[in-house]
């Protein structure tokens, strides 16, 4: 497996790596914000993976040691033996909190208080050992700093950690330490606890004290922890939601938001049979619930209608968790700006490129509809609670995106961040709590769903995973080494299973036996555009290149951003001596992607020959 490309602050950039410089905007404010490019700064290396202490999560290493243990009789302080590290954005007297930006901790001043929750933990036993990696300034998904480096995902090190709390996440589930804690505005926690396969826990909005913690967002801004396991979560939220009190075990309702589940591309007996099945015996936990959850914000979330863009009957859920998104970002931007964009005028910082973006976009925005956006948050959460009350449980995917490869030319396009952020928005908008909890992989990548409860019912939340997590992953462990179960429509699920025995017969080369197998799975579902482009890549292998090009023109009428279909039509039509319009193909691949080298090196090749 190929790493990302780390290097140290303190040491030489990789080699061939001359800096460049751009400018990337001047804003309203006459803030110049640049970018450093570094030529070859993700070159990946193969074979035998690089070193990298301590998977690069860490900024910076020190040791806070916990308050002393009472002498006996007196009972061990309930932390006593775990260690913990915090992203870069927590404060520690003595120590600058640098906010992912080396720009941002020359130009302050050395904290002079520690967070109040850092010194909640070390009062209670547990030993601070450091500061680790983060996006800057808590923007980004990936996990990728420029100044620092991308942590290395202990999960699949060819694949970025998530961010914004990178080095936290990858610092859990690399063992560094026992749980470590994070910042979550729009996704920070949720994402790298989902792409790292660890638990990931973001509280209700305002119940963990954010004294000492440096702020993007007030409104949005949670602080979160991650672990690996649900014990050792819950041995850290009882001491720090000593707000929250915990009443006798009630009934728990799970409640499945089937419209967000058809956004992710995981087969059901891996993600929603799983939990269901986890629940059937379990006492007090009532069998699961089927709802629209973006049709319910629809109909409560009265403010949201002038943010939701027209669209057809099939696209209205989609369109209603995009709103909920952008207004998510849209606050964002303005109490960053508000936050932030003095020093962003004063010190004009060097940041990277793809956060420079979202800073940039964050300080030259402007709202006339600020009232409307707060109007939507309060909203959501008034919606939620009378959904969800003391006993009900949100069930979604955590995010609806795989991981990206490290060092990857593809570039986060808005589209890619709607995706992520319209499942995330839920939660992050109406300030609720939700955890992420892993159930194992799907084609080698991490998988998650996320629990979500009303707002303050923390302790609740945490006790429902603890108690059901033995039953949960029985199930997870039995769904990873059996075929599929079809569920109650008995299509989805089966046609799922042809194309996965399509793919295993493809990789072993029975282009035939492929071929059989993905036209099972059309009959069963004709409306997926995976299996026609998956059925024309056998075509291709056989030389049947005019019925690859009808299931590549196919699968473009269901999906127009098909890049695969795009390339493997563009192959067939070269075959069949239909230049122009191969050359054509290619050129949409390279309009989604640019960097494309298969797309690149077959318009080059189709130039040569049409010359």
């Amino acid at each position: 497996m190929e790493p990302c490309k780390n290097w140290r602050p303190g040491r030489s950039s990789p080699a061939n790596g001359a800096k460049v410089w751009i400018v990337l905007g001047i804003t309203v404010a006459g803030v110049i914000i640049l970018a450093e490019a570094t030529r070859r700064r993700r070159r990946r290396s193969r074979g035998v993976p690089r070193r990298v202490e301590f998977f690069g999560a860490f900024v910076e290493r020190f040791e806070l040691a916990p308050s002393p243990q009472p002498p006996p009789p007196a009972a061990r302080h309930p932390l006593a033996d775990l260690k913990f590290a915090v992203s870069d954005n927590f404060e520690i007297k003595g120590y600058v909190a640098g906010y992912g930006n080396p720009d941002w901790k020359r130009s302050h001043e050395p904290a002079s208080q520690t967070a109040v929750v850092v010194s909640a933990l070390l009062e209670r036993g547990a030993t601070c050992v450091g500061r680790t990696v983060m996006d800057e300034f808590a923007f980004g998904v990936t996990g990728d700093n420029l100044h620092y480096g991308t942590p290395i995902n202990p999960e699949l090190p060819s694949l970025v950690p998530g961010g914004s709390s990178s080095g936290s996440a990858v610092a859990v589930a690399a063992e560094l330490v026992d749980f470590a804690l994070g910042t979550d505005t729009i996704g920070g926690m949720r994402i790298p606890a989902s792409f790292c396969g660890i638990f990931g826990f973001k509280p209700s909005h305002g119940t963990i004290s954010s004294i000492g913690v440096l702020t993007n967002s007030q409104s949005l801004d949670t602080i979160g922890w991650f672990a690996r396991d649900p014990s050792t979560l819950h041995r850290v939220g009882h001491i720090l939601l000593q707000a929250s009190a915990t009443g006798p075990k009630r009934t728990r309702r799970f409640i499945l938001a089937d419209d967000c589940f058809q956004l992710l591309r995981v087969p059901k007996h891996k993600t929603v049979q799983v939990l269901g099945k986890a629940v059937e015996n379990l006492s007090g936990y009532q069998p699961l619930k089927h709802m629209n959850i973006s049709q319910y914000i629809a109909t409560n979330v009265l403010s949201l209608k002038e943010f939701v863009k027209p669209s057809t009957k099939v696209q209205q859920g989609k369109s209603t968790l995009r709103a909920i998104s952008s207004v998510m970002v849209l606050l964002q931007r303005y109490e960053f700006k508000t936050n932030h964009e003095d020093w962003f005028n004063t010190t004009k910082p060097r940041i990277g490129i793809d956060i420079s973006s979202q800073v940039l976009a964050a300080v030259n925005s402007t709202q006339d509809n600020i009232k409307s956006l707060y109007k939507v948050r309060l909203e959501l959460r008034s919606a939620l609670n009378k959904l969800l009350k003391d006993d009900g449980i949100l069930i979604i995917p955590t995010v609806t995106e795989f991981p990206f490869k490290c060092g990857s030319r593809k570039k986060i396009t808005p589209d890619i961040e709607d995706h992520l952020h319209a499942l995330l928005s839920i939660a992050g908008m109406s300030g609720c709590c939700q955890i992420t909890v892993p159930l194992g992989k799907h084609e080698s990548y991490p998988i998650s769903i996320s629990y979500i409860a009303a707002h303050g019912a923390d302790k609740f939340l945490l006790d429902t995973v603890l108690d059901m997590y033995s039953s949960l992953q029985e199930h997870i462990t039995i769904a990873s080494n059996l075929v599929p179960t079809p569920d109650t429509n008995g299509v989805m699920d089966a046609s799922e299973l042809l194309k996965e025995k399509g793919n295993a017969a493809y990789k072993g080369t029975q282009w035939n036996k492929a071929v059989s197998f993905y036209s099972e799975a059309i009959k069963l579902n004709n409306a997926n555009a995976i299996y026609y482009c998956n059925r024309a890549a056998a075509y291709l292998k056989l030389a049947c290149f005019q019925q690859a090009e009808a299931d590549c023109s196919q699968a473009l009428l269901l999906d127009k951003k098909n890049v695969k279909a795009y390339l493997r039509r563009g192959s067939a039509r070269e075959m069949l001596l239909c230049y122009k319009e191969a050359l054509e193909d290619f050129k949409h691949a390279l309009v989604l992607e640019p960097q494309n080298k298969d797309a690149v090196d077959a318009e080059r090749r189709l130039r040569k020959l049409m010359a």
